[in-house]
């Protein structure tokens, strides 16, 4: 796939329905593979599941980005194997969470890293008042009580700082390679650091073919089109444009495993994940704020 050309970028900016369309698009994407990826749990784990999607990914990042990795020097390198780090620490936490307490909460929390790093970047009194809906929107998603699933709920927090690193991690990676490079070889070096625990599990529970299916679907929804259609449009669209699409994510998550997995919601739940949706809106869809790279 080639680099957008300035008269597809011009119409992305100059039409900005159509980009905030595109963005929806691939939160839409994305949770449609986290769900259809779950389906695998039962037969490879989640660890066995983001392997998969991980091994997607990279074949169609390697293919975009064709990255010269044998160049990179030992400033670049370092970077890029942080984010191999983070990468599989977040989607594999995220997995582990899903399995758990459902896609809604998983992602919805999730959702607290980019909002942490956004609100700590920040000096303006309204994010920190945003934070505060945010928080007192996961106590009304979780309502924490002696039934609470505190491991689903830590495996989910796991993944919110896994994805606050990324983001900091990614940052330097921009400065340091061009294009997509770093994040093509991080997700490769991501999928080869979990292949071997996949291949025992594999071993050990011998799945049946759908299991392999999911996962392989999962991989392309939830990770190479996004990745696509972030390389496509999500730098050449406004930072608000860009937060409010991204805050819709735990708003599909939940509609997604509430329509598609049965992880239905009672209501003081959805009045959390509005809370925390436009609390992410309102900080990441701020003038002037730097844009959340996605997973």
């Amino acid at each position: 796939m080639s680099a957008p050309g300035p008269a597809r970028v011009s119409r992305l900016a100059d039409r900005p329905g159509r980009g905030l369309a595109v963005i929806c698009a691939s939160a839409l994407s994305t949770q449609s593979g986290a769900a259809v990826g779950s389906l695998a749990f039962s037969s490879l784990t989640p660890v066995g599941v983001v392997a998969a999607r991980q091994l997607v990914a990279s074949t169609v990042l390697l293919v975009i980005a064709r990255p010269k990795f044998w160049r990179f020097t030992r400033s670049q390198w370092s970077p890029v194997l942080l984010l191999a780090l983070f990468f599989a620490g977040m989607n594999t936490a995220l997995y582990a969470a899903l399995e758990r307490v459902g896609l809604g909460t998983a992602v919805t929390i999730e959702f607290l890293g980019p909002l942490a790093v956004a609100v700590l970047a920040s000096r303006r009194p309204r994010d920190g008042l945003c934070a505060l809906m945010a928080l007192t929107g996961v106590v009304l998603l979780t309502r924490p009580g002696p039934t609470s699933d505190l491991l689903g709920l830590g495996f989910a927090v796991l993944a919110a700082g896994c994805w606050a690193g990324y983001i900091l991690t990614n940052r330097v990676v921009g400065q340091r390679l061009e294009g997509v490079q770093g994040v093509a070889v991080g997700t490769a070096i991501s999928a080869l650091g979990l292949l071997p625990i996949a291949a025992v599990i594999v071993w050990h529970l011998q799945p049946r073919w759908e299991a392999f299916l999911f996962a392989a679907v999962a991989g392309v929804l939830a990770s190479a089109v996004p990745y696509s259609l972030d390389l496509i449009v999500l730098r050449h669209i406004s930072p608000v444009l860009f937060g409010l699409g991204m805050s819709l994510h735990p708003l599909f998550a939940a509609l997604i495993g509430a329509g598609f997995l049965g992880q239905h919601l009672p209501l003081a739940a959805w009045a959390g994940i509005v809370l925390v949706v436009l609390s992410n809106a309102l900080t990441l869809g701020g003038p002037a704020r730097p844009r959340t790279p996605s997973r």
